[in-house]
């Protein structure tokens, strides 16, 4: 043992046959300087330890908070899920409950058909419904939505009860139009290398002097024996006058960025 060590042993050994041999007075002086020098030790020591029983408690009851929030997240993702499945629903309804009025009130004989296929990269040139022969349905026959012409058949899938819609918005559709209100008769058609937003569409071989404003209301005249007469197409956007025509720009009535039901025209009531 080294020296010092040895030293500070006998001296406590010393201090404490001291002490107990000692009258019981001097040992309670000398317990009370003892307690007065270690109190201030035991109270902070007692200070930590409650601050580490109430730190070790938060702890505990934040992970609990943490397991009932994660529940509740659950629940809420789960309630999130069914409320826009409720939405689906509602809108679906909405649209089924729009498209039966619209077969009681036109007087038209059409074909109710749901939109089942469409391809990103001829999103404004054609469509596939299911109806097909089946169902009464051929070439060139008129296909309509609530708000308006949205196109013709141009193809009927053999033994599957489909067909391609050939849309308003192609090019190739052309229909003759009237404006309202205007003796403008002209050739409507869609635009080649539109890709965003509803696009318009373009009536050509008006007037050069045609005198046409915004919003004027334009319709099929009923020409060529496809389309019936007035049958809504759009309304006028602009107006640009040539030398020896005029060509206006036609916003379609038909939202041709979110159909889901048409009716296919077979035949105009009596």
């Amino acid at each position: 043992m080294k020296p010092l060590n040895l030293i500070a042993l006998l001296l406590f050994l010393g201090g404490t046959v001291w002490t107990f041999t000692q009258s019981e007075r001097a040992v309670r002086e000398v317990q009370h300087v003892y307690f007065s020098a270690m109190a201030p030790f035991l109270k902070s020591g007692s200070k930590m330890e409650t601050q580490s029983r109430a730190f070790f408690d938060e702890i505990q009851h934040s992970t609990k908070l943490e397991v009932e929030l994660g529940v509740v997240r659950n629940e809420l993702g789960r309630l999130r899920i069914i409320e826009s499945r409720f939405r689906e629903m509602e809108t679906e309804n909405e649209r089924l409950r729009h498209a039966l009025n619209y077969k009681k009130t036109t007087h038209f004989d059409v074909v109710p058909a749901q939109i089942i296929r469409r391809q990103p990269t001829t999103w404004w040139q054609t469509v596939d419904i299911d109806a097909g022969e089946e169902r009464g349905i051929g070439t060139q026959l008129a296909v309509l939505s609530s708000d308006g012409l949205v196109g013709k058949i141009d193809r009927i899938y053999q033994k599957q009860n489909r067909a391609s819609v050939l849309l308003l918005t192609d090019e190739k559709c052309q229909v003759s139009a009237r404006v309202e209100g205007s003796p403008e008769v002209g050739i409507l058609s869609g635009q080649r290398g539109q890709f965003e937003g509803n696009p318009l569409l373009r009536l050509r071989f008006l007037s050069a002097d045609a005198s046409l404003h915004q919003g004027q209301r334009v319709f099929t005249t009923g020409r060529g024996g496809i389309f019936q007469p007035n049958i809504l197409l759009g309304t006028i956007d602009s107006v640009e006058k040539g030398a020896l025509d005029s060509e206006a720009l036609v916003r379609p009535s038909v939202n041709f960025a979110d159909l889901s039901t048409v009716f296919v025209v077979l035949s105009a009531d009596p």
